[in-house]
C-alpha cells in the first residue's frame, strides 16, 4: 500500500485510489477531479471545511492518474484520438467506488473534466446522485467553452523529463490557466502541487487517453435537461482552459440549476473563493433534504 493515508478499492473491474474522509456519520459526498488531476488537487482545507459541514467526503484518482489503475492500451497510444475508454466508463468508475463503499446515493461534485464525468454520474445513474455541483466544466457542445489560445499552447506544449524543469512547466500551466487577480497569493500553493503531483504519480500517458475520451464524449445538453435532482453549477470569469460559455451553457441547459460566477476565479479555486463555493456546495446539498421533506 503506499504510504500515504487512503485505500484501494475494487470499482468497475479496476482498482482506484481513494480516501474517506469528514464525518464519517454524515451523508456521502463525492469528489471527482479533472484531467491529469490527482485526488491531492483538492484542497485539503477545501476538504477539511466540507467535513466541517457534516459531509462524509470521498475523493479519489480517476482511472490513468494518480495511484489508480493505469489502462494501457495500444491502439490508443499509438493514435492520441483513439479513446482506450470513454467518459462514461469513469462515470461507472464513481458509481463503482459508492458500490464498494455500499453508499446508495452521494452528493457528487466534480472539477473540470470530473464535472463532465459528474454530469454523467448524473445522466446514466440518477438515482444515486442526491445533488450534483458542476464546478469549471462544460457541456460538450461544439464552440462552448473553449481554451483561450495561451491555454492551448500550454497544456500542448511537451513536459520536460528533467524532474525540476517537469516541476516548473507543470506550475507555469497552473499559472496560465487559474485566476490572475489572486495569481500572487496562489503562486507558492501552485509551485507546491505541481512538485507533490510529479513527484507522487508522473503520467503522461494517462492524460493523452483522458484527452482522448473527453473528445469522444459527445454533447449532453439534451441530457442535461432531464435532470431533476438539485444542480450547482459554478465557473469562473477568468478561465483560461474552459472559458466561462461552458459554465453557462450548463446552466442554461439545466434550467433549475443554480449558478454561482465568481470574476477572479481561473481554472482552480483559489483560497479567498473556497468558502464560498463550499457554502454553494452546501445550500445545494440540503436542497435534496429538504425536497425529500416534502415528499
Amino acid at each position: 500500500m503506499p504510504e500515504e493515508p487512503g485505500a484501494y478499492a475494487t470499482a468497475n473491474g479496476i482498482r482506484l485510489w481513494y480516501r474517506d474522509e469528514g464525518d464519517p456519520d454524515g451523508e456521502p459526498l463525492l469528489l471527482i477531479m479533472g484531467l491529469n488531476s490527482q485526488l491531492i488537487a483538492w484542497p485539503d482545507d477545501f476538504v477539511a471545511a466540507l467535513g466541517d459541514r457534516g459531509y462524509r467526503v470521498i475523493r479519489f484518482d480517476n482511472r490513468d492518474s494518480g495511484l489508480s489503475d493505469k489502462i494501457e492500451s495500444t491502439a490508443a497510444d499509438a493514435e492520441p484520438l483513439a479513446p482506450a475508454y470513454y467518459l462514461r466508463d469513469m462515470a461507472d468508475d464513481a458509481v463503482g467506488l459508492l458500490d464498494y463503499l455500499d453508499i446508495d446515493q452521494a452528493h457528487v461534485v466534480g472539477a473540470s473534466m470530473g464535472g463532465m464525468i459528474a454530469q454523467l454520474v448524473a445522466v446514466n445513474h440518477a438515482d444515486r446522485v442526491r445533488s450534483l455541483c458542476s464546478i469549471m466544466s462544460t457541456t460538450g457542445a461544439p464552440l462552448v467553452g473553449l481554451p483561450t489560445f495561451a491555454a492551448a499552447l500550454a497544456l500542448l506544449a511537451p513536459v520536460p523529463t528533467e524532474p525540476e524543469a517537469a516541476i516548473e512547466h507543470i506550475a507555469k500551466v497552473y499559472d496560465v490557466i487559474g485566476s490572475r487577480t489572486h495569481r500572487e497569493t496562489e503562486s507558492e500553493r501552485r509551485r507546491q502541487l505541481a512538485r507533490a503531483s510529479y513527484e507522487r504519480m508522473n503520467y503522461p500517458a494517462g492524460a493523452r487517453r483522458q484527452v482522448a475520451a473527453i473528445a469522444h464524449a459527445g454533447n449532453r445538453t439534451a441530457d442535461l435537461e432531464k435532470l431533476t435532482m438539485p444542480v450547482l453549477v459554478v465557473h469562473g470569469g477568468e478561465d483560461a482552459l474552459i472559458t466561462v460559455s461552458g459554465g453557462r451553457a450548463t446552466h442554461k441547459a439545466i434550467q433549475h440549476s443554480t449558478y454561482l460566477e465568481l470574476d477572479t476565479m481561473g481554472h482552480d479555486m483559489p483560497s479567498p473563493l473556497r468558502a464560498e463555493i463550499v457554502t454553494a456546495i452546501d445550500a445545494n446539498a440540503k436542497k435534496a433534504a429538504a425536497a425529500q421533506a416534502a415528499v
